[in-house]
């Protein structure tokens, strides 16, 4: 087995709309990586071929570990990861409310450390392949097989708004249109992705000026960007990004690495 970073799409019809990506993660070899990733409105389900969390949360390989299972909430916060011995990972990246489609009774506002989301043979079915083509296959009919829809017209409209909206949204404005509180809306917020309806459009406006910066609009100034994105000046936009990344914007693009065709974008410290 070689290392491999790959990322790749589900091709499920269904299954796309509510899974952003996967990615496949094998390092071999690995003795320590270290690396930081930063806030995201995607939550993610990772599961570890054969690994223990240790306390200070380290992921390390022990051959006679059973798999681990990890969910991560809406990041709103810089989240750095250890990871000892050898990889061999699997992650479903979710668009936001997308896991609740497919799991039920939790609790998605926090990590996750102790449910099966894959059964055993599902698990080792999963990692007897590293073949893209085949782990998509296998990852779409996993889900498509647990499908059960979660609605929530209000949450789901408000989450939609954010996005079609990002530059110039308002929550008051939307409290109105939906003739409910800000109260009401951070309640909803909180209880089923464990950030406020504020925190949660500061994350998509992140995760937007990076789409911009990284993929569609990379000659673009922070300047302009600042601008499209309804910052006051460069000032107001670097104060808010160093708030989510604690990184000035510059910074945080010179340190990076962007890993496979999405937005995978980390801070590899080892």
């Amino acid at each position: 087995m070689t290392e491999t970073f790959d990322t790749f799409k589900p091709r499920h019809k269904l299954v796309s709309q509510y899974v952003d990506y996967y990615y496949l993660d094998v390092k071999p070899s690995n003795e320590v990586t270290e690396f930081v990733c930063f806030p995201h409105h995607n939550t993610t389900i990772s599961i570890y071929k054969s690994h223990r969390r240790a306390a200070n949360r380290d992921m390390i390989f022990d051959p006679d570990a059973a798999s681990f299972q990890i969910f991560t909430p809406v990041r709103e916060q810089v989240l750095r990861v250890r990871q000892i011995g050898k990889v061999h990972r699997i992650v479903i990246v979710f668009h936001a409310l997308g896991i609740q489609q497919f799991y039920r009774d939790l609790d998605f506002s926090d990590y996750i450390l102790d449910h099966p989301f894959l059964n055993q043979g599902e698990l080792e079915q999963l990692f007897t392949q590293t073949k893209v083509d085949v782990l998509t296959e296998i990852l779409d009919q996993f889900l498509w097989s647990r499908y059960v829809e979660f609605k929530n017209e209000t949450l789901g409209y408000s989450t939609a708004q954010v996005f079609a909206n990002y530059e110039e949204f308002s929550v008051e404005g939307l409290a109105n249109d939906l003739r409910i509180s800000r109260r009401h809306l951070n309640r909803l917020f909180n209880r089923h992705l464990g950030v406020s309806i504020k925190k949660f459009h500061k994350i998509v406006l992140l995760r937007k000026l990076l789409e911009k910066k990284l993929f569609s609009s990379p000659q673009e100034t922070f300047t302009r960007l600042a601008y499209e994105l309804n910052y006051s000046d460069q000032a107001h936009l670097n104060k808010a990004f160093k708030a989510l990344t604690q990184n000035s914007p510059n910074q945080f693009l010179k340190k990076g690495t962007l890993l496979g065709n999405e937005d995978t974008f980390w801070h590899i410290l080892k």
